[in-house]
């Protein structure tokens, strides 16, 4: 009999194809309860500030404390995600959040709720979980087969606009008829499931080949892979630049509910469920849109239209106008930040995912953190009529940024890292701290074809930096033309054999393509050199390294 969890896909329920996989289901089925909780506690917060103060900017600003800790907090969670066991991380920042809801109920319970005690408690559940983000969204992978990524991706995405569907008009319910509090606790508790979805999932352990890195060297790699890689680096931009100029409607609605539609608690969840619907619609049409359009088409559709719709908002006075413009941009927005994400996933390798996805979530996060007190100002300066309308022209303007910053198109075969097969000839004992490490390559390329061979040599160059090697450099000999030297340097030898690790399939294709520019007689000759022998190397054996490095560190 045939199992039906490893079936092949059935044409027309791709998007669904991911829960058929029972890791990913239960963690998915306790992501939603988690999520309806979160969205409920933030209706509730966003109300509260209202009854709070009648200033716009702090009631904006609730949205910037969730999401500034997002953008603050991603980064080093996603060196730590890379650099540990992904799960117990995410029951690590989720323990965080839940213990900082339950505080936050406690407090308003005993009436100590002011506006900036609220502003700091959801300030303080947004970083526990910031640091369970990075860790979940890099864990998908090992969760579904490589082919059910982007569906999954959806699914993760589809998981929080279920709930956003719903949970803000629930929560509306709750905090009219039982206060801000209720909501809180709601929260805490929600976060339970998933806790124990985490705890009880088995992850298989692949033992590292090499030790992890420090943390700020960790952070420090994350950064220098994002920044010389295209397509990590165009898609940051993109996100910051989508998250801040559609952060409006993220901040405004309880404004727009309360001065334009003139409702109460019950219209802003309904604002949000509207918005939530269209998100779900946008999610599961991911697949539907990455098959038949290019991530650059898809941009073209649906920020113009999104953006349109929070223009037309600023004139809307009508409930149900309102709430078909929120369905709409609901769903062209969730189909910009689906797009953006998957084309993260599918770009960064298995050693950097969790750090690609972090600066992804910071950059995304920190748009809306920052443009939720942009548009907050502008209202309090301006009103809120102004703010909608700039707020949607900016978002109709973005695909702009594709003329100089194209959505990456890359196949996820192209990011998986592939294994080297020659070892380095290693004579002195040296251990993972001797360093730095010069390498030196040489190659030896017709002179006619010297023009293409420098241009291929500078893909080259983007490989080795982020990877992890530094000040590299291309020279040519002036006294014997055909003689090219490729020079780089990493910190230690431990660092060396991590760039070394890191190759993927598209950087192995790259090397093939140089290999064949050498000469029928030449061809290349690898030197690594330690910079300072004497101070760095370990002349005796049984000389202890207090790295917790041993002696000697060499791939197996």
């Amino acid at each position: 009999m045939s199992d039906p969890l490893n079936a092949p896909p059935r044409r027309g329920w791709a998007a669904l194809e991911p829960l058929r996989e029972r890791t990913f289901l239960t963690i998915w089925s306790a992501s939603l309860l988690s999520n309806f909780g979160q969205l409920i506690q933030g209706v509730g917060a966003a109300w509260e500030m209202t009854r709070l103060t009648s200033s716009p900017g702090m009631v904006a600003l609730v949205q910037t404390a969730l999401m500034l800790p997002l953008m603050l907090v991603a980064v080093p969670a996603g060196a730590v995600a890379d650099m540990f066991d992904r799960r117990k991380i995410a029951m690590l920042g989720l323990a965080f959040a839940t213990l900082s809801a339950a505080s936050l109920t406690v407090l308003a319970a005993l009436g100590l709720t002011t506006p900036w005690v609220l502003l700091a408690s959801c300030a303080l559940i947004g970083a526990g979980v910031a640091l369970y983000g990075p860790a979940w969204q890099a864990s998908v992978s090992e969760q579904v087969r490589p082919e059910l990524l982007p569906a999954a991706v959806g699914l993760a995405s589809v998981s929080y606009n279920i709930a956003r569907s719903f949970g803000p008009a629930i929560g509306g319910v709750v905090v009219m008829a039982a206060g801000a509090m209720a909501a809180f606790a709601i929260n805490a508790l929600f976060y339970l499931p998933l806790l124990a979805a985490f705890y009880f999932w088995r992850r298989k352990h692949v033992p590292p080949r090499l030790p992890p890195e420090r943390m700020y060297r960790a952070i420090v790699s994350g950064a220098r892979y994002a920044i010389h890689s295209p397509p990590i680096r165009n898609v940051m931009v993109r996100a910051f630049a989508t998250g801040f100029a559609g952060a409006s409607t993220v901040a405004l609605t309880p404004l727009i509910a309360r001065n334009l539609l003139h409702g109460d608690a019950r219209t802003y969840g309904l604002l949000l469920g509207a918005s939530g619907i269209g998100a779900v619609v946008g999610a599961f049409a991911v697949s539907e849109v990455r098959e038949r359009l290019k991530p650059e088409q898809a941009f073209l559709l649906c920020a113009p239209l999104s953006g349109l719709m929070i223009l037309l908002l600023g004139f809307s006075h009508s409930l149900l106008a309102s709430a078909a413009c929120f369905m709409v941009a609901g769903a062209g927005y969730m189909l910009l930040v689906t797009l953006l994400s998957v084309g993260v996933q599918l770009s960064a390798p298995r050693w950097v995912a969790a750090r690609a996805l972090s600066w992804f979530q910071s950059s995304l996060t920190g748009g809306i953190a920052i443009g939720a007190w942009f548009w907050g100002s502008v209202t309090a300066d301006h009103g809120l009529q102004v703010a909608l309308m700039v707020s949607g022209g900016l978002l109709i303007l973005t695909p702009l940024i594709g003329l100089l910053l194209p959505m990456p198109r890359i196949s996820r075969s192209d990011a998986e890292q592939v294994e080297l097969t020659h070892e380095p000839e290693v004579a002195l004992p040296i251990t993972a701290r001797s360093g730095p490490v010069v390498i030196e390559i040489d190659y030896r390329v017709d002179p006619e074809r010297a023009r293409q061979f420098y241009e291929v040599m500078l893909g080259m160059q983007r490989t080795r930096l982020r990877n992890g090697a530094f000040e590299w450099s291309l020279s040519r000999d002036i006294a014997d033309p055909e003689l090219w030297t490729e020079r780089y340097h990493c910190p230690t030898w431990g660092d060396y054999l991590r760039q070394r690790s890191r190759y993927t399939n598209a950087d192995r294709d790259l090397q093939l393509r140089i290999d064949g520019f050498h000469t029928p007689t030449g061809g290349s000759r690898v030197r690594r050199r330690l910079e300072r022998p004497f101070g760095s190397v370990r002349w005796h054996a049984d000389t202890p390294d207090h790295s917790g490095e041993h002696t000697p560190l060499l791939p197996p």
